[in-house]
């Protein structure tokens, strides 16, 4: 029982910072400036890409050492089918990129507002499994994994999800949605995450030898992410700098976390 409150904090702090984020459309006039936007999607590239090494691969691999088997199969294994997952998920589900007017993903006949929430969806999905099955590692008691590392990583998360939800509420909110709508939007592409971590934590708990293998395929989902949308989307244009010192911030923030409380 007294691990109930924890993991509460766990699943709804994540969604908290996607929903705040999401509210600065009501204290924010214009459109984010596109300096700080390729600042913050830097920011959040590396607090995933900090997560997807201290908090899912290395864990992944010393229980791999824990269960007897090769270190770095778990590893592998998951690593590609995490990002296989994504791959096929990002050619099935029809999205829309910030700042792009070409959608991907099957053809639909949805309004551009929902497949950009679909967008950042596709992101918040990996990172609810990161959250879940750190969780249930805690729970387990799995070696390197904690309560403490786990509330660690959704604060992380949640510090990333904050500009993610202003970035996806503002730009709506410029192309002529009122802000209620706006910041709803916002606030739903956060939903996936609480779900998608007690889907995580159910599944573990069924099967805990597959943990390792699900540690390394929420970080195989989370690099995809990484690489194909947050990074080139802070890359683009001019000041592409900005992004990789945003990227720097958040990796340092994340590691020096997870290093800390883990």
């Amino acid at each position: 029982m007294e691990q109930i409150l924890p993991i509460i904090i766990c699943l709804v702090i994540p969604f908290l910072g996607t929903t705040f984020g999401s509210g600065m459309v009501f204290f924010m006039k214009n459109k984010i400036n596109p300096k700080f936007q390729k600042l913050l999607l830097g920011f959040a590239s590396g607090v995933m890409m900090a997560v997807s090494i201290w908090s899912l691969l290395l864990p992944s691999m010393d229980m791999a050492v824990e269960q007897g088997i090769i270190k770095w199969l778990p590893a592998l294994v998951g690593f590609l089918l995490g990002i296989g997952f994504l791959l096929i998920l990002d050619t099935i589900i029809p999205h829309l990129h910030l700042n792009s007017k070409k959608p991907e993903g099957v053809r639909s006949k949805l309004k551009n507002e929902i497949m950009l929430v679909l967008a950042v969806t596709l992101h918040n999905i990996p990172e609810g499994m990161a959250v879940g099955v750190v969780l249930a590692g805690a729970v387990n008691g799995s070696v390197g994994l904690t309560m403490a590392g786990a509330i660690a990583l959704a604060v992380g998360i949640a510090l990333q999800n904050f500009p993610e939800g202003a970035i996806i509420s503002m730009p709506l909110e410029a192309e002529g949605k009122s802000k209620g709508k706006a910041f709803f939007y916002g606030m739903l592409s956060g939903a996936v995450e609480p779900i998608a971590a007690i889907a995580t934590i159910l599944l573990t708990g069924l099967v805990t030898p597959i943990l390792p293998y699900l540690l390394s395929f929420a970080a195989g989902a989370m690099i995809y992410v990484v690489v194909e949308e947050l990074i080139p989307e802070s890359q683009e244009g001019e000041h592409s700098n900005i992004g990789t010192i945003g990227v720097a911030l958040g990796f340092a923030l994340m590691m020096v976390l997870d290093i800390t409380f883990g």
